[in-house]
């Protein structure tokens, strides 16, 4: 990602992802979308003409992600802030992308859309516990970072909204993976099929992210995937990039991370 333009006398910054694929308003100050969105997206296995619900959806950087990389989704976003909901929709608009975006509270879905099921959901929720962390200055960047919602709420959720064999996929940091399996422990069932794919900044490192999937319905026994590792090396040696070719494939190709078969 790397900012493109500043909008004049505003707080907006137009960033370009996807190797300039795309383009997305963000505030300046605040929660700004960085890679993660973008290694969502790619693990999403969302084929043209299916319908995905993105829960927490920001300013879009996931959905509209997905959206330039496979064509023909039916995209619908839920987001708490009024304000990141407007941005999305802006973006959308921008990026020529079809895309409802419903400012809500994901615990408290409109009746229109708890009507509705979805071959995929995905969510980057926040990722650390209001309990356990400092707040941020900024407002909304602390509700993006450490939301009131628990973990096990936003796996419900998306449970309730899949069509029977449909996907969920999240990325959340590595040492929730815990809490994110026994959220979808508690289930009794619903979902399954759980797959987890670790995130390491480097060879050698400990992994910080990862992606998990679950399936509707599921019944596949647990598969832990092999690691997607960021950079080349072991440290940082010098300025610039050093994303693997994977990686790189990824973030400025809009390239798809697969799940093994």
């Amino acid at each position: 990602m790397s900012t493109a333009e500043a909008e004049p006398g505003s707080e907006l910054s137009r960033d370009a992802f996807l190797g300039g694929r795309l383009h997305l308003w963000q505030p300046r100050m605040g929660y700004r979308a960085g890679v993660d969105p973008v290694l969502l997206a790619a693990a999403t296995p969302a084929r043209h003409g299916q319908s995905v619900l993105e829960l927490g959806c920001g300013a879009g950087a996931a959905s509209l992600c997905l959206a330039t990389r496979v064509s023909g989704l039916e995209l619908t976003g839920v987001e708490l802030q009024s304000f990141y909901a407007e941005l999305a929709r802006r973006n959308a608009a921008e990026n020529n992308v079809a895309m409802q975006v419903v400012a809500a509270d994901l615990q408290h879905l409109p009746g229109d859309l708890r009507a509705r099921s979805f071959d995929h959901v995905i969510a980057n929720p926040p990722y650390y516990e209001r309990h356990r962390s400092t707040a941020a200055a900024d407002a909304g960047r602390d509700v993006a970072l450490a939301g009131e919602t628990p973990l096990g709420n936003w796996v419900d959720v998306a449970a309730r909204r899949l069509k029977p064999k449909a996907y969920l996929t999240m990325i959340q940091k590595a040492d929730r993976l815990p809490d994110l399996i026994t959220a979808l422990a508690a289930l009794d069932g619903r979902l399954g099929s759980i797959r987890v794919r670790p995130i390491q900044p480097r060879e050698g490192r400990v992994a910080e992210l990862v992606i998990v999937q679950a399936r509707k319905g599921g019944r596949a026994g647990f598969v832990l995937e092999s690691a997607l590792i960021m950079h080349e090396g072991l440290r940082h040696e010098h300025d610039g990039e050093s994303y693997r070719a994977q990686v790189a494939t990824i973030l400025r190709d809009g390239g798809e991370l697969p799940w093994s078969s």
